[in-house]
């Protein structure tokens, strides 16, 4: 079945405006009214004057047959390129018009309430000529609803009483062909003739006598006129000529018109030029539906449109959509003959529900009606079944409210609210990662508890090898070629001098691949620092000092840092940064390093800004060039002391690698938590050598192997993506509202809470996959003015933006509802 939606534009006129507009839709005996208003467009009757003057003009010197004469303009020079200027001025002033903000209220409630695939029947009622000559059909709506057609009515109408009529199975048609002076009729006359089911009486040239006893006599489904008629009087007064000497207003034959409606006239079709006058003054006699021309039509167009009309009416299309279809086609003839496509309009009776051909052939009782009317007054809204319109909150209300929450989740992250929960979450993004394969370039020596009991040295309190075992475990391994061997060892102590040990420390120390450890001075947590060796100058030298996180998991690594003045260990440079670099020489890749960040060939590692920085917002030490690291779920290649000193290793493990060399006996506490052990059962903590080893791991699979490096997105940033997300279910729920106005309140509120879940799941997959580096490759450009290509991974803010997402769609929940509420109990008081 199809709908009805009913616009009212009454109380003003383009200088004014309309101050207000109503929509009213029909559907199953239900009523939703939505009302706006229409600025002042002044403009807009200027430009039509032009067009039709202008469509007068190109007409008359294409010399097309109207069946109106032309009178001749004041326009010289016309082209059909000036033409089409001005057609395309005047659909964009119409769109532009019913674009306004204070007319959206009602096209966006339309939009939920209807369906690209509902047929709808779209009738503006007015009481201005120049809106019925309008082209409305250019208006976007129609594009949108393919099986939707405008119709024109006046501001007053009344609904039938009809008598009744005998059945019948022929269509009774009343064909009058008027004068033909300089245009052909005979066209239309035969595509009547070719009709079947049909009983055709044509009058040809009638008078007035005839005419009139026609329509007194006879039970007639539809009267039929082609031949020369006019808008006079602006359009208030229509007249037909009838014959070469007469022409008659609808005034003249109004007593006979109005016996043959109340017989069964159901439609009149003026195939003529310029039947606006002819509509409104028929209307006002309550015919339930005509056909009319705007403007002066050429013969073929009228026959044209009169031949597809037909065809599509009598084949079973309902009317409206017949009428689209043959209006749709004349486009076909607009070389020719332009805008013909905009000349036939529809004028309908509100109260009355369009006619069938099958109807027509069937006979009929009554025609259905709408509902009691009284005569001259506007249509009324059903006693039954008809329902509210429910309010609905304003697009700009949407984009208000995800301001204001947006802005109150950036004060709560700020406050650190989100902090642990932003941590948590990294971690379980980290874990939902595919198991990576081997670094192939790591090495790590483990001294395991079996490895200490046999060579352990109590040295100032300490438990460790003696500096005999180590020497000669470096010996070993150049042996092997490695690229870079790093000590990560604290040897800020020595053994007593033994000159009988064929391989001294001091020796293997100095060689050139060898990096040693020491450790920061830090007036916190550590007063007191670790010194390195002394007989490696500081370029070998990398701090090993290590973050914890509040929750006691490392997740950042420093990559420089200043010194205190005081402390034992002065490089600037950590382990992890020493031992990659040293690597990447080899590859011919050289470090620029920046107080903001670190770049290795193209890639970059931008710091995490001091103070706050993604999900680090409360109290976090952010000093140095810190990163966050960016785990591997594997266990790196390892072998034991006893391995290298006893010749078990095969030399392809060695040759060119990085080695790192630490303690992972269970007695030495040099054990932390990361992501992945911390997610184990029980809660495991893995030996600070193999932290050491991802970070140098992370390096080195950035520059060599394009892997994500991990960052985070600027402040701005943050605001943007949390405000982008709140928006996002705001106008989710907001557009929501048609389908969830037709549920049970309990109902509408879990379809609109399974949005919101489901917002939620996309934006967790999304941070997911934006985590592991599955984003689009960014430019950054570095301060020294290189563009840096960055494969990046991203740790966006997912916990502030699904409380957004949440607290945006129960604000927009809770004044929809608030709404329907004042609505509701003012109704009542009504």
């Amino acid at each position: 079945m199809s709908k009805l939606v009913v616009f009212s534009l009454l109380g003003g006129d383009l200088n004014q405006g309309f101050p207000v507009v109503t929509a009213q839709l029909w559907h199953n005996n239900q009523l939703f009214k939505i009302t706006g208003s229409l600025p002042a467009v002044p403009e807009l009757s200027e430009l039509y004057r032009r067009w039709q003057l202008l469509y007068e003009a190109v007409h008359q010197r294409l010399g097309s047959n109207q069946r109106i004469k032309v009178h001749s303009q004041d326009i010289t020079n016309i082209s059909v390129n000036d033409f089409d200027d001005v057609c395309h001025q005047l659909q964009a002033h119409i769109n532009a018009w019913l674009k306004s903000e204070s007319f959206q209220n009602i096209e966006r409630q339309l939009r939920t309430l209807l369906s690209r695939d509902d047929e709808i029947r779209v009738i503006i009622e007015t009481n201005i000529t120049l809106l019925y000559r309008l082209p409305w059909h250019l208006w976007d709506f129609f594009e949108h609803y393919p099986l939707a057609e405008l119709a024109l009515s006046n501001h007053e109408y009344a609904s039938l009483q009809l008598v009744r009529k005998s059945t019948t199975d022929r269509v009774k048609i009343l064909a009058i062909l008027g004068n033909s002076f300089g245009i052909d009729i005979d066209k239309d006359r035969s595509l009547l003739q070719g009709l079947t089911d049909t009983q055709t009486t044509f009058l040809v040239e009638p008078t007035r006598k005839e005419l009139d006893e026609q329509l007194w006599n006879q039970d007639w489904d539809i009267l039929f006129f082609a031949g020369h008629s006019a808008s006079i009087a602006d359009g208030d007064i229509g007249e037909i000529y009838i014959n070469q000497t007469e022409s008659l207003t609808i005034s003249q034959l109004k007593n006979a018109l109005k016996t043959a409606i109340t017989r069964g006239l159901k439609l009149a079709i003026f195939n003529s030029c310029d039947g606006i006058g002819l509509a409104r003054n028929l209307a006002d006699l309550n015919i339930p539906q005509m056909i009319v021309m705007r403007e002066g039509v050429p013969d073929l167009v009228a026959q044209e449109f009169l031949k597809n009309f037909l065809v599509a009416f009598a084949g079973g299309k309902p009317f409206y959509l017949a009428v689209r279809e043959a209006r749709e086609r004349l486009q076909g003839l607009e070389n020719d003959f332009p805008c013909a496509s905009w000349l036939p309009v529809i004028c309908q009776n509100p109260t009355t529900v369009p006619v069938t051909w099958q109807e027509l052939r069937g006979g009929w009782d009554d025609i259905e009606t709408r509902g009691e009317v009284s005569t001259k007054s506007r249509i009324s809204t059903p006693k039954t079944k008809s329902r509210i319109s429910t309010p609905k909150c304003k697009l700009w209300t949407v984009l208000l409210s995800s301001v204001i929450v947006t802005l109150s989740t950036i004060g709560l992250r700020y406050l650190g609210v989100f902090e642990k929960a932003e941590l948590q979450t990294f971690d379980q993004m980290l874990l939902l990662r595919p198991k990576e394969d081997l670094d192939p370039r790591l090495l790590v020596v483990e001294i395991t508890e079996k490895d200490i009991q046999p060579r352990q040295k109590m040295i100032q309190g300490l438990k460790s090898i003696s500096d005999s075992t180590l020497a000669q475990l470096l010996n070993k391994l150049q042996k092997y070629q490695p690229r870079v061997i790093g000590l990560d060892i604290y040897r800020d102590f020595a053994d007593p001098p033994n000159k009988s040990k064929p391989i001294q420390l001091a020796t293997e120390l100095s060689k050139e691949n060898v990096v040693v450890v020491c450790k920061g001075r830090d007036r916190k947590h550590d007063p007191q620092g670790v010194k390195p060796p002394k007989e490696v100058p500081e370029e070998r030298q990398g701090f090993t000092d290590a973050i914890q996180d509040p929750d006691g998991i490392v997740r950042r690594q420093i990559l420089m840092m200043r010194q205190e003045p005081s402390s034992p260990c002065t490089t600037p440079y950590s382990l992890s940064l020493q031992l990659a670099a040293r690597y990447l020489s080899y590859e011919n890749i050289q470090p620029d390093l920046n107080e903001d960040y670190v770049q290795f060939g193209s890639k970059v590692f931008k710091r995490l800004k001091p103070g706050r920085s993604g999900g680090y917002q409360q109290g976090v030490d952010l000093g140095g060039i810190q990163i966050l690291i960016n785990y591997r779920d594997v266990d790196y290649q390892r072998v034991s002391l006893e391995d290298i000193l006893s010749d078990k290793v095969n030399s392809d493990w060695l040759k060119d690698k990085v080695v790192l060399i630490g303690v992972t006996a269970n007695t030495i506490s040099d054990t932390w938590s990361t992501p992945y052990s911390a997610a184990q059962q029980p809660y495991q903590e893995i030996p600070g050598i193999f932290i050491q080893a991802q970070m140098v791991s992370q390096i080195l699979s950035a520059v060599l192997d394009e892997r994500p490096i991990l960052g985070v997105l600027p402040f701005w940033g943050d605001i943007v993506w949390i405000w982008g997300w709140s928006s996002v279910c705001g106008l989710i729920v907001w557009r929501m509202r048609s389908r969830s106005a037709r549920l049970p309140l309990g109902a509408s509120l879990l379809d609109k809470g399974c949005a919101i879940f489901a917002t939620v799941i996309i934006l967790y997959g999304v941070c997911a996959f934006a985590l592991g580096g599955a984003l689009p490759i960014a430019l950054w450009a570095a301060p020294s003015g290189n563009i840096a290509i960055l494969k990046q991974g991203v740790w966006l803010p997912f916990i502030p933006s699904t409380f957004a997402v949440v607290a945006s769609g129960v604000v927009i929940l809770f004044i929809q509802r608030r709404r329907e509420f004042s609505t509701a109990t003012h109704s009542l008081r009504e």
